[in-house]
């Protein structure tokens, strides 16, 4: 009995040592993929925050914890069992959908460069309009599903390209990858942003209670740079929404013969290396991510006048052709 006892006692522990095992490395290729949806995870956190401004501060954190419970519905109950039905039964779809969104992230990119450039008439003239009296509760409950939608989209992108950089062929393990890489994503995105929407107010309490001069400096420097601070990061949102649009669009079009794009690609990330030896891996992430960036703006600038002119009239047309209960 007691030999029969170790035995199952050693072979618990074999077990164990197999579940530890696939845990770190799920726990690694979530990582690992998370990494490569960094872009998408940049624009969500970038553009978050803006859909708490103009809230009392009391109301910014619970804002926030709306918008990110919504992404984890988003990622778990809707994009996870979409994302595993696409690699069961038609992954030839993962790399047209993700060029799909690839050509979305550009489109997004050039159309705020384009809107920073260039104001459109259209905007002048929204903005010379009296505001519709909205109460508190409701705007709340608007910017919430307004920043939820557009969490639906980041969110979608940001689950291709996990799964399309999962290695293993696992079913089940797909899918704890999934999940734990969403799941982490959210968390850090919706912290860092908590974090973001109150520095400000972290500096007003600094410049008031601080208990040195330097520390009410310190508050004071906090609240004038906050506003820079979110000008910068909503540039380099845009800034990595479009080189990542164009990577996944470049590397679509490669998996489908057209591999000049990605040649151009490789010699500028060559010619860096060989320029600056002394920071090659950087030099040459740097050309990569600069013609990316160039490639994603030439596709979305392309992609302005399609959506202006024939998405979104075709649209208009949809809608106008349904219930007036389900376009409400």
């Amino acid at each position: 009995m007691a030999v029969g006892l170790l035995a199952l006692l050693d072979d618990i522990a074999g077990i164990v040592k197999i579940a530890a095992a696939s845990l770190d490395d799920i726990a690694g290729q979530a990582a690992k993929a998370g990494v490569k949806a960094a872009g998408a995870v940049i624009d969500d956190a970038a553009v978050t925050p803006n859909y708490v401004q103009g809230f009392k501060a009391d109301r910014e954190l619970p804002i926030v914890g709306k918008i990110a419970w919504g992404s984890i519905k988003n990622k778990l109950l809707f994009l996870l069992p979409a994302a595993l039905l696409l690699s069961l039964f038609a992954p030839w779809l993962i790399t047209p959908l993700l060029m799909i969104g690839g050509a979305y992230l550009c489109y997004e990119g050039a159309e705020k460069i384009f809107h920073a450039l260039m104001p459109h008439e259209a905007e002048h003239h929204e903005a010379s309009l009296e505001p519709a009296a909205i109460d508190p509760q409701t705007l709340e409950d608007q910017k919430v599903g307004g920043a939820i939608k557009t969490d639906f989209i980041l969110s979608a992108e940001i689950m291709t390209i996990i799964l399309a950089a999962i290695e293993t062929p696992d079913f089940w393990t797909r899918a704890a990858i999934l999940a734990v890489a969403g799941i982490g994503i959210t968390f850090a995105v919706y912290g860092v942003v908590a974090l973001i929407v109150k520095g400000d107010d972290f500096g007003l309490f600094l410049a008031k209670n601080g208990r040195t001069g330097g520390g009410r400096a310190i508050g004071r420097g906090i609240v004038v740079a906050m506003p820079h601070f979110m000008r910068i990061l909503s540039i380099i949102g845009t800034a990595a929404m479009t080189w990542v649009g164009g990577s996944i669009v470049v590397h679509g079009l490669y998996e489908f013969g057209l591999a000049w794009p990605e040649h151009i690609i490789e010699t500028a990330a060559h010619w860096a290396e060989a320029t600056f030896p002394a920071i090659a891996g950087f030099a040459g992430w740097l050309a990569t991510a600069a013609v990316d960036f160039v490639f994603g703006i030439l596709i979305g600038a392309l992609l302005i006048p399609v959506a202006g002119y024939v998405i979104a009239p075709a649209w208009r047309a949809v809608k106008g052709m349904l219930p007036k209960r389900a376009t409400a």
